[in-house]
């Protein structure tokens, strides 16, 4: 088994795979075809449904994250 590069890749490369996949294209397509692996790609899926990566124009000030943090308590 050959081991691969490590590679670097920008961050709207990362949205762009992500928005792929919630378009609905297949993800065994979106690794094929642009040579990822499976655990990339499931990271940065991970990651944008943990709102890792705001919107441009939609970031929320401390002050309204705090205001829609509810406590369990």
């Amino acid at each position: 088994m050959t081991k691969r590069k490590r590679r670097t890749f920008s961050e709207d490369f990362k949205k762009q795979m992500v928005q792929l996949y919630q378009s609905g294209k297949p993800r065994s397509e979106i690794i094929r075809e642009y040579d990822l692996t499976s655990s990339t790609l499931d990271k940065w899926v991970k990651q944008k449904s943990r709102d890792l990566w705001p919107e441009k124009n939609k970031s929320r000030t401390r002050k309204e994250e705090l205001d829609g943090f509810t406590s369990s308590y």
